[in-house]
């Protein structure tokens, strides 16, 4: 491998066997000339009789035809027919130049493609980090990880395999969905990109008429549970206007919901006060049943009751599953067929009622979303969902937690979003996988979509749980969100659309090959943000990571060109929410590649001139390694300079042309940052010694 840093303006395309590949338009030929009265065919296609004078003996003499042998008539003709002759001749000559100086419209854009192809960008000077020899060596390991990869193999110019099925992340939890491609009759894809799957959203409608007419809400904010219950007790109220109303509330299990339960508990006197039935044991126009999930699914109630003390006893026997499974949907599914015969039976409509701070497993909501959205709605029931805001454009949140024996600090995963169908942005940070809970404006894809497609309604509580990690409290308006709805349709028809997209279609295929979650591909996109304390093995450690780097760096060039010659199409795209997608991927594709190459050049700095720092510090700290982290200082200048300064003004205008919406958001946040890479010194107190034979406790799941 050569061992100068690979150019960023080298793009992925066909030609490279890059990532994503980019269809040209052919080079346009020649265009054929025509002639008025032609038929449109070129000269040399014409039948002889449509480019000679008819024959002597046919001469239109006004109404008959006359043939004779008047010698006088014989030279008039003769000269007649040489002035049309030579008339004739001048026109097709005139016509055929006319001809190839006149280009259709469409042709001459096809030029200027070709020639704006022809025009690339010059190659922009980003000088190599000077790495010493112990490179080489790791240099030879990183490309038996390319070779073994059929994505960074294929973004290099190897021939991996042309797509791929997924990731897996904590826990498996983020397998991309595999989708039945026989189930979409009219799906067509210019680029196959092997079953990833990505969010498209639409400019047609995003919600469907509920059973009885009436169209839900995908998000209500509320400012808490109170709130949230009285908007539902209204709901029941307008239901119990039209007849008698079974209620089945659906808790989720998970210990994150421990403390909600309770609240909610302490809040159900309240709900059944306004609804005027506390002490009235004798009305069964409302009634209730209570069932819970979490690996498996529990009916709390053994028939519904409109006995307040019953309901009360039957939330407390809700468990907490230590499993850290939800399976949501399949619960969903299930109350409503549990209970449909008897709301049948007694003529009565029902309303489910779903707890949960979480979006459900993945894998079981892919299976059962759409079964359970059917079973709602032969059954005419309307779900309400009181849940949590959606991450933006990524699946997990993380809680804080705190080891009580051995003091350790972990950062527990949980189901939070997309709040789309599929993913629809980079799942990395530029370093590693994301840990952001930046909020989307919106409730998960399977709860937003199971509250509006049935009429009911998702009551979104904007407020942050305890220990969220890097948790952000932000309030996007409704109205300047509107125009950034998901695409809340079924993922069969979500990913239908985004085949028929050029332009979806290759921000998902970037958005899969920079995925962390991907094994493959993390061995290169993952950077080592932790290094030992010790010589030796810190100047291994950077030795391996600078050679990442280099590759790394190679690769987002590569993403960025092919982003960038998308730019037409961009400006062609009608729905404001693939607009921002495109508009701050690019920009992170340019703003990483600074990033990454201030990465190997501070370690080589560091290298050289390392810090020096005390092994311990009082009370009772030892020094345990150091830790990556940005900052606004850079150390390479003129280097980077035009990545800064172009990377920035992307930021910028992301800001300004999607005012007050979560790309905003995520723009000012990578502004923030700044583009410099600094060391910081780690300091731990040391873990308590526990008694011989202790049995830890499990990290919880949550």
């Amino acid at each position: 491998m050569d061992d100068s840093v690979p150019k960023p303006s080298v793009g992925v395309d066909a030609a490279a066997g890059g990532g994503v590949e980019v269809s040209k338009s052919p080079r346009p030929s020649a265009p054929s000339s025509t002639t008025a009265g032609s038929r449109g065919l070129p000269p040399n296609q014409r039948k002889p009789s449509e480019l000679s004078p008819p024959p002597a003996e046919e001469i239109d003499d006004g109404d008959e035809l006359v043939a004779s042998d008047d010698p006088f008539w014989l030279r008039r003709t003769l000269r007649q027919s040489s002035a049309l002759l030579i008339s004739a001749l001048l026109h097709m000559v005139g016509l055929i130049v006319l001809g190839l100086i006149t280009v259709p419209e469409k042709v001459v854009r096809e030029v200027q493609e070709v020639v704006a192809d022809m025009l690339e960008e010059p190659e922009r000077d980003l000088q190599v980090v000077e790495i010493e020899n112990q490179i080489v060596e790791v240099r030879e390991v990183s490309s038996q990880v390319l070779s073994s990869s059929p994505i960074m193999s294929e973004a290099v110019g190897g021939s991996g395999a042309p797509g791929y099925g997924g990731a897996v992340g904590p826990g498996g939890l983020m397998s991309a969905p595999q989708m039945d491609k026989g189930l979409l009759a009219a799906a067509s894809s210019d680029v196959d990109i092997g079953g990833i799957m990505t969010d498209i959203p639409s400019t047609s409608r995003l919600v469907v008429h509920a059973p009885d007419g009436t169209i839900g809400d995908a998000r209500a904010i509320v400012n808490s549970y109170q709130e949230a219950l009285d908007q539902l007790t209204q709901e029941i109220l307008w239901m119990l206007e039209r007849g008698k109303v079974l209620v089945v509330w659906n808790f989720d299990q998970s210990e994150s919901m421990k403390n909600d339960q309770k609240e909610i508990r302490s809040r159900i006197d309240h709900v059944y006060r306004q609804l005027g039935l506390l002490g009235r044991g004798q009305d069964d126009s409302l009634e209730t049943a209570v069932t819970s999930y979490g690996e498996k699914w529990i009916n709390h109630t053994r028939k519904p009751t409109n006995d307040l003390i019953e309901i009360r006893a039957a939330i407390d026997t809700v468990p907490i599953d230590k499993s850290g499974k939800e399976m949501m949907c399949q619960a969903v599914g299930q109350s409503i067929s549990t209970y449909r015969p008897y709301c049948q039976k007694t003529d009565r409509q029902m309303a489910l009622i779903i707890l949960t701070d979480e979006s459900g497993d993945q894998a079981n909501n892919n299976q059962y979303l759409e079964a359970a959205l059917a079973e709602a709605k032969a059954a005419r029931c309307k779900i309400f969902v009181l849940g949590r805001e959606a991450v933006f454009g990524y699946p997990y949140a993380h809680v804080s937690w705190v080891h009580p024996q051995t003091k350790d600090v972990h950062w527990i995963p949980i189901d939070r979003g997309p709040e789309t169908g599929f993913i629809e942005q980079l799942q990395t940070d530029g370093f590693r996988r994301r840990y952001d809970a930046h909020p989307s404006g919106f409730g998960p894809y399977e709860c937003s979509r199971l509250g509006s497609h049935t009429g009911g309604i998702f009551f979104m509580l904007p407020s942050l749980e305890t220990d969220l990690v890097y948790g952000e409290k932000r309030k996007f308006d409704l109205e300047q969100m509107r125009r950034y709805l998901p695409d809340l349709r079924s993922r069969l028809e979500v990913k239908d659309e985004i085949d028929r997209s050029p332009l979806r279609t290759m921000l998902e295929r970037a958005i899969y090959d920079l995925n962390p979650y991907n094994e493959e591909a993390a061995k290169i996109v993952v950077m080592r943000i932790h290094f030992s304390p010790y010589s030796p093995a810190f100047v291994e450690q950077a030795r391996h990571e600078q050679a990442k780097a280099l590759i790394y760096i190679d690769y987002l060039a590569r993403v960025e060109k092919t982003i960038g010659k998308m730019e037409r199409l961009r400006r062609e795209e009608a729905n404001p929410r693939w607009q921002a997608n495109f508009d701050i991927i690019y920009a992170q594709t340019i703003a990483y590649q600074a990033r990454m190459y201030e990465y190997g050049a501070y370690l080589e700095e560091f290298l050289k001139k390392p810090k020096i720092v005390p092994a311990t510090k009082p009370p009772n700290l030892t020094h345990v390694g150091w830790e990556i982290a940005t900052r606004q200082e850079t150390i390479t200048g003129d280097k980077i300079k035009p990545y800064v300064e172009r990377a920035s003004a992307m930021f910028r205008d992301v800001i300004n042309n999607h005012p007050g919406t979560p790309w905003a958001a995520r723009a000012e946040w990578e502004l923030k940052r700044g583009y410099g890479i600094h060391l910081l010194e780690d300091y731990d107190a040391p873990r308590p010694v526990l008694p011989a034979g202790t049995i830890l406790e499990p990290v919880p799941k949550l």
